[in-house]
């Protein structure tokens, strides 16, 4: 069976996870900002890499959302850049002291934050993960190993190798950041059994990878789920405030898992206020889809299926589900939301604080757009993904997902009787 080069990138991330264990605050710093400038430098060479992904992606068929994400744009690299400054701008979580306690027998016993070792990324078309992946693992002491997707490859590799550059600019090995440059799937499934060399496994994509992942590794997993993500609009909503979280929450960036995907609409308001987000809507050519107090209150809505209240489209379609009651927005949320993001908008504080209370999702707003669940957004720097499970991590993930703890005591010779 072909290796793809596994084992030996698992033994170099293991070694490099040893060395920055104890590598100093101050250093991890310097790489960041340093890493930082040199994309920021190097940002002809990486769009040159970027284009060739874009034009097979082109070539392939893929559909505007996909590739809208898989571009780099000089704002793009810029923000990728702004990312790891951020990073390095924040408190090392590493050596953090979380309690220290003192036993009847004179034992000091505490925990401590420490880094999880080697942490490994499955992830699709989206060079920016690539870089802000790096940042964080970097920043929290652990190596890590990447699989972007086969559209991504090549500017994958141009991410990586002139963050390696940095890397052994200050005497670290440019094995912290590895990427398995191989686009074959068996690869990533192998990756996916490579217990021996990485300490934890996040898949970050789609639901047929994040299935794939969750279903196949024996590695431990932390789960980032599919934004299936809807928006509240309650009988007391302000319809102006209303149609502009939803135009950014659904327009803005189509390709991405906190974009609203599902409306859910108070059949008091309907009639006014559909005919109003059509409007809105138009002009960003918006596919309507919904039940059929939705289509009687607006012509242009298409007639939904059952199959619409649980698709993530990553597309520009919006599902319409119109209910009589708060309760019942809930419960039609909490039924078909993937546990990511969900948005009421109301003036009824009672309503907003019962939304908050029992929707299920690792983010709940209350009048704001759900684009906000992002780890730059959330003061973190970057993500390395959302965690939609409920152990470890929830939500955006930032350095303090990326540490573990162990136990440290201190003693003065006691035995145990």
């Amino acid at each position: 069976m072909q290796d793809y080069g596994l084992t030996e990138i698992g033994r170099k991330a293991r070694k490099a996870s040893r060395i920055l264990n104890t590598a100093g605050c101050l250093l991890k710093n310097k790489v960041l900002v340093q890493a930082a400038l040199a994309l920021e430098e190097n940002q002809e060479h990486l769009m040159e890499a970027n284009a060739k992904d874009v034009a097979a992606a082109e070539a392939a068929g893929m559909k505007h959302s996909l590739i809208d994400r898989l571009k780099l744009t000089p704002e793009r690299i810029k923000g990728i850049s702004e990312g790891l400054r951020q990073i390095a701008s924040l408190e090392d979580p590493v050596g953090e002291v979380l309690s220290m306690k003192k036993r009847p027998n004179g034992l000091m016993i505490g925990q401590k934050r420490v880094p999880i070792g080697v942490v490994g990324i499955i992830y699709e078309s989206r060079p920016n993960v690539t870089a802000d992946a790096f940042g964080l693992c970097f920043k929290a002491g652990n190596a890590v190993i990447l699989k972007g997707g086969s559209d991504a490859l090549a500017s994958n590799q141009a991410i990586v190798k002139v963050i390696g550059q940095v890397l052994e600019a200050n005497g670290l090995p440019a094995s912290c950041v590895q990427l398995v440059a191989s686009a074959d799937r068996e690869a990533a499934r192998q990756m996916m059994r490579l217990n021996q060399y990485i300490d934890v496994l996040i898949p970050r994509g789609g639901a047929g990878l994040i299935r794939s992942v969750v279903e196949n590794s024996t590695v431990p997993v932390i789960e980032t789920g599919t934004g299936n993500c809807h928006i509240y609009v309650d009988e007391s909503a302000d319809f102006a405030m209303a149609l502009d979280i939803i135009e950014n929450a659904k327009t803005q960036r189509t390709g991405v898992c906190n974009a609203c995907e599902s409306l859910v609409v108070h059949s008091v308001v309907a009639e006014k206020f559909l005919p109003l987000l059509a409007k809105r809507l138009s002009p960003k050519q918006v596919e309507l889809r919904g039940d059929s107090r939705a289509a009687g209150a607006e012509r242009s809505v298409l007639s939904a299926s059952e199959e619409d209240w649980g698709t993530e489209y990553l597309d520009l379609i919006l599902s319409i589900k119109t209910v009589d009651s708060l309760e019942e927005a809930i419960s039609h949320i909490n039924r078909y939301n993937t546990g990511h993001s969900e948005c009421i908008v109301t003036e009824n504080y009672a309503n907003a604080q019962k939304f908050l209370d029992e929707v299920d999702a690792a983010a709940v707003y209350v009048n704001a757009s759900t684009r906000f669940t992002d780890g730059f957004e959330f003061g973190f720097g970057a993500e390395i993904g959302i965690s939609t499970q409920k152990l470890h991590a929830r939500g955006p993930m930032g350095l303090e997902a990326l540490t573990s703890t162990k136990y440290i005591i201190y003693g003065n010779g006691q035995v145990r009787p």
